[in-house]
Formats: structure tokens, sequence, C-alpha cells
């Protein structure tokens, strides 16, 4: 990625409490983000020398990343906000409906621009709760490519047992557990093998069954394999998937969510699980051409169109040099009424997730 022209030195700072080792694709996303903005040194931990602050809207465990984000927009107001937003929730989950509309209200009331990680996810978003912003992007994901790559790739060959993965950090059902269970009842053992690297909410008997992996281990678990499966179901930029296709491996999806605009011709897909196995073969039978179709993911394009998202937002004119006292009232307010929607909901989640596992 080139350092940034146009507004000269942009700086870019990322509000999210970042996790190391084995995490969600959001996490592991936004580290190799910030690596690429850091190598670029457009990168600043102080929101104080930052033109853009870029917050990663997400379910959330509590409410101290909003306090944060608050905070920030009272002392530097002149800044462009930019919200990264996934989802939605609901969809994704099946439950937390009030996470999407948490998300819009916190849209509204902070900031300049949305980056949707689809157009499945800007979509779904709208559908659900109207979320808009004046400026809008859509910037798919990237891997750190310095990890997920073809080096090291074993090579395809029909001479032994084909070689499967899945992967999932989160043990949702709807990350496509049934398919999975599916699979290790019916696919045929004596062709296929399969390792599952994550989470799981059971286990299997002819799945290798692997617990999460740091991404240099699992890149190189995934090397060792032929072809991707993916049955999350409205998942709007599988990272997993991204992962495993920028390791040079086609895959075999649901035709769900974001995945169409992921694979593009770089996989096949299904719609019922007993399909899987067909579509396997499919790709089998033309590997190499499925393996030169799979998209190229450049996490410095994906930095640069980050920064030209943020350039664009700031170029437009931002009318925010000092905030009056009325208008540190409005943002006190309605941070106020965010943390009450908050509160009161996630309560109502945590006891219905007690007694879904108490029911179980």
């Amino acid at each position: 990625m080139r350092e940034p022209s146009g507004i000269n030195t942009l700086k870019i700072h990322i509000i999210f409490d970042f996790k190391e080792g084995p995490y969600g694709g959001g996490n592991q996303f936004l580290k190799a983000l910030k690596v690429e903005f850091q190598n670029a040194g457009v990168y600043t931990e102080n929101p104080h020398d930052a033109d853009v602050c870029l917050f990663n809207g997400h379910p959330f465990a509590d409410f101290d990343l909003v306090t944060r984000l608050h905070e920030t927009r009272l002392d530097y107001p002149e800044k462009a906000y930019i919200f990264r937003l996934d989802g939605p929730t609901f969809k994704v989950r099946g439950t937390d409906k009030y996470c999407d509309l948490l998300l819009k209200g916190i849209c509204d009331l902070y900031m300049d621009g949305i980056v949707f990680q689809s157009q499945w996810c800007r979509r779904s978003n709208r559908e659900l709760t109207g979320i808009s912003s004046r400026h809008e992007e859509v910037i798919l994901n990237a891997p750190d490519r310095a990890i997920f790559n073809v080096a090291g790739k074993c090579a395809f060959t029909m001479t032994r047992k084909t070689r499967l993965i899945a992967t999932s950090w989160s043990s949702n059902v709807k990350k496509g557990f049934d398919v999975y269970r599916y699979l290790d009842d019916h696919l045929d053992w004596s062709r296929y093998e399969m390792t599952f690297v994550g989470n799981s909410p059971f286990s299997f008997r002819n799945i290798r069954w692997l617990q999460p992996q740091t991404s240099v281990e699992l890149s190189k678990t995934i090397k060792q394999h032929d072809i991707f499966i993916t049955a999350s179901q409205s998942d709007p930029c599988s990272n997993a998937l991204i992962e495993a296709l920028s390791c040079g491996l086609p895959a075999v999806a649901l035709n769900d969510g974001g995945h169409p605009e992921v694979i593009g011709d770089g996989g096949v897909f299904f719609e019922k699980m007993e399909e899987i196995p067909e579509r396997i073969e499919t790709l089998i039978r033309d590997y190499d051409a499925f393996q030169d179709k799979i998209p190229i993911f450049d996490i410095a394009a994906t930095a640069g169109n980050y920064l030209e998202f943020g350039r664009a937002i700031l170029k437009s004119g931002i009318e925010r040099k000092g905030l009056n006292a009325r208008e540190v009232s409005s943002l006190n307010g309605g941070y106020g009424r965010l943390r009450r929607i908050f509160r009161r909901n996630d309560f109502i989640s945590r006891v219905k997730r007690k007694l879904y596992r108490y029911a179980r």
C-alpha cells in the first residue's frame, strides 16, 4: 500500500479491543488491517493524532467500546468517524435483534460513513433496520498475506483421499454444524477425509476435530487440505472462507449470505446438504480450473480502500470544529438512551440464553 496522498499525512485510529491468539474473524481481520496501516505509517494509537476513527460494529459483550467512542467523539468532533458493519446480528445468530437496532442508533448518533462487508450485508441491514449514511462503501475483508497464502500448500492428486476442511471460531449452530454433522454421517469415508478446526457444539465420529489454532498454525493446517467446506448461514463476509481461499483451496459453500460475493468462480454452491457430495465431485473433476479462478484478497488494497473512503469523507467537509452546549447535551442524551437500551436488552438476552441452556 502506498503512502496516502491528497489529504497530507492522513492518520487512522481503530476503536476496538484487540484479542491475541485464536479469536473471531472480525478480530483477525482488524489485526491484519492494523498491521497494514502500521507498515504504511498511517496508524496511530492515539485518537488525538488521527484524522479518521474506525469503529467496529459488532454484538457487544459490554458497553465499554461505545463509551470510548462517545468520549472520543466529544473530545475530537472534527475527525471523520467510520462504522465497519457486519451482520445483521439477528440473521447471523437468529436472536438479539436489539443489537442491530442499537448499531443503527450508534450510526445515527456518531458516524459519518459506513463500510459494509458485502453487498448482502448492506442490503440485509437496510431491510432489517433501515440503517444508512451519507457516505457508504462496500469493502470485503482480506487476510494477512504473510500467513494466509499458497506457499507450502499440498498438491492436489486423485491418487489419495480428497482432504476436506471446515473452520469456525463460533460454536453457533447457524455456522453450519447441522450440515457438518450430516457430512459426518453420510460422506464416503473410503474416498474422503475431513478436518474441522475450531469450536463445535457437538463432537464427530469421522471428522477429525482440532481445537482453535493461532493464525500461523491454522494456515499450515488449511494448506494440508484440498477443499474448504462452509455451511454458515447469513454470513456477511466469512473471514474463515477468505483465509481458506487465500491458501489456495476452492470452496463448496452454502448459497447464502456473502459467500457468492467472496468466492466468485473459485468454488461451487449448494442449496441442500444432500447436494454436497456431488458438488465436491464437481470440484475434483476440474480442480485446477477452479483453483485458478480463486479471487485474490489483498490486505494492502483493502487498507488503501479504507483510507480512500476516509479521505473522501474528509474532503466532503465535516463542519464540526467544536461542539456547543446544545450539541454536547444532544450527544450525552443519545448516549444515555443507547446505554439504557443495551442494559435492558442485554439482561433479557442473558436470561434467555441461560434458560435455553437449562432446557437443553
